[in-house]
């Protein structure tokens, strides 16, 4: 009974093995069917990866091309509006010149004609400015501006209020919103 007993055993352990095995050998099957992959389907997977990289630089090269352009169409603007802005700036003392000859008083006929001269060509510069956006700054009685004038001294005035320009010793010009010479002023204090 001993001897059947433990034959019995014997084949149930044998059984358990082989069921065991079994199991495990349907398992690496099963583990070798999911490990085998389709080179055809690694191959596409990696092309389609490829493919987003490639939209995505695409799409980034496309936007640093717009930004280009962009700053481009800005710069190309901001030198057109100061073009002249050289020329202005050696000009302006021919202007300063003509302005302080018309100040001189005559009374004979020949200094009136060259006078008379000297105010149409002073007239002729000063619209070729303002045609090109140049324009003066530094009016009596306007508000004295650090950005636009350069304070020389400050005067008592009964003319203007305190922070006013009583008197501007040399006009300032400004080409479109830049200052290309402050005007030179006296302030009321």
């Amino acid at each position: 009974m001993k001897e059947q007993q433990k034959e019995t055993e014997q084949n149930i352990e044998e059984i358990n093995d082989e069921t065991v095995t079994e199991q495990i050998e349907a398992d690496v099957d099963t583990l070798e069917k999911e490990a085998e992959v389709d080179p055809q389907q690694v191959e596409i997977e990696q092309l389609q990866s490829d493919v987003k990289e490639l939209e995505d630089k695409l799409l980034r090269a496309q936007a640093e091309i717009q930004n280009i352009q962009q700053r481009h169409a800005r710069e190309l603007q901001t030198v057109r509006k100061y073009d002249g802005q050289k020329l202005a700036g050696a000009v302006l003392p021919a202007v300063d010149n003509l302005e302080r000859a018309l100040q001189v008083e005559s009374e004979d006929a020949v200094t009136q004609q060259i006078k008379t001269g000297v105010e149409m060509t002073l007239g002729t510069l000063v619209q070729a400015l303002r045609d090109n956006g140049i324009s003066a700054t530094g009016e009596v009685g306007e508000t004295f501006d650090p950005t636009k004038h350069q304070a020389i001294q400050s005067v008592a005035s009964d003319d203007v209020a305190s922070d006013q320009i009583a008197t501007v010793l040399q006009k300032g010009y400004m080409i479109q919103d830049r200052v290309l010479r402050p005007a030179m002023v006296a302030v009321a204090k």
